[in-house]
């Protein structure tokens, strides 16, 4: 069994679950909706049991008891995996009761992470002040408008699309508002929070991220790449791409779902909900709107 796989009888889950509905509606909508199947599952399994022969080695109180607890984990994993899409349904179903920026991505999003040195993840802002949701569509057009010739650029050089790039930098950075700074405050314009190597030769930042270890998200400093340039963070982004066997599936990818799960199974990013999160950015009216703009 998965090791991020919830336990049926977990005390914790409903303190997590509140401050998920905090922190990423849109997640916790996800996990509410994967309880309801699972209670579905479970009423299903018993109804099944209910209807067997109650004769045999573990027909005793303690047997129905053991049989009942497997069945809940059961269920479970099952809803985990969307084994029947009921979930799924539920979740859209849901979905339309949240406001459009949580409903869409469009709102700001907690700090990606990857495990690997070599590979990139979103730093927490460092001296970026985070205006609130409403402000966001404003600065998007600045954003896409600074940022779409390199990514017309780095699209020559990938094939992905220039949007899918700049939804992703949008992931990264909050919009701009939580760019990698020095601590003086200068940019370091690392965009797709890359992190400094052993390879790498160039300007050096610290910053505090979080990474997800078998699903817990933990704080540490990490060193991450500086740049002279937005130019030069998307060269060298395309660079790391390209060079990278693991991005294979990435490259010239131009669905949307498959461009954000390739990164994710390639092992972009630690955060579970990174390839829905990034999806939803690419689809959402505020990267719409700037691009419009």
């Amino acid at each position: 069994m998965n090791s991020t796989q919830p336990l049926a009888l977990d005390v914790n889950a409903l303190a997590q679950s509140k401050r998920l509905a905090k922190e990423d509606p849109r997640a916790a909508l996800k996990g509410a909706a994967q309880q309801v199947e699972a209670v579905f599952l479970q009423m299903v399994l018993k109804a099944m049991r209910d209807a067997s022969p109650k004769d045999g080695l573990f027909d005793s109180e303690q047997g129905h008891m053991y049989q009942s607890l497997l069945d809940q984990q059961l269920a479970q994993v099952l809803s985990a995996r969307g084994s029947t899409g009921l979930a799924a349904m539920i979740e859209r179903q849901l979905a339309r009761g949240l406001p459009a920026a949580a409903a869409d991505g469009d709102q700001p999003v907690a700090p990606q992470s990857s495990a690997n040195p070599l590979r990139p993840q979103r730093p927490e802002p460092t001296a970026v002040a985070t205006p609130s949701d409403a402000a966001v569509p404003a600065p998007a057009n600045d954003f896409v408008g600074r940022l779409w010739p390199h990514a017309r650029e780095a699209s020559q050089a990938t094939g992905i699309p220039a949007h899918f790039m700049i939804a992703q930098a949008a992931l990264e950075t909050g919009w701009g508002r939580a760019e990698l700074r020095f601590s003086d405050g200068t940019p370091t314009y690392n965009l797709f929070g890359i992190k400094a190597g052993r390879g790498w030769r160039g300007a050096v930042a610290e910053a505090t991220t979080t990474e997800y270890v078998n699903g817990a998200a933990q704080k540490t400093v990490e060193r991450f790449r500086a740049y002279s340039s937005y130019a030069e963070a998307f060269r060298d982004y395309a660079s790391l791409l390209a060079s990278n066997p693991r991005y294979a599936g990435v490259l010239n990818q131009q669905d949307a779902a498959g461009f954000a799960r390739g990164l994710q199974q390639a092992g972009y990013a630690t955060d579970p909900m990174y390839a829905e999160k990034l999806e939803r950015i690419i689809g959402g009216q505020t990267l719409r709107a700037g691009l419009i703009g």
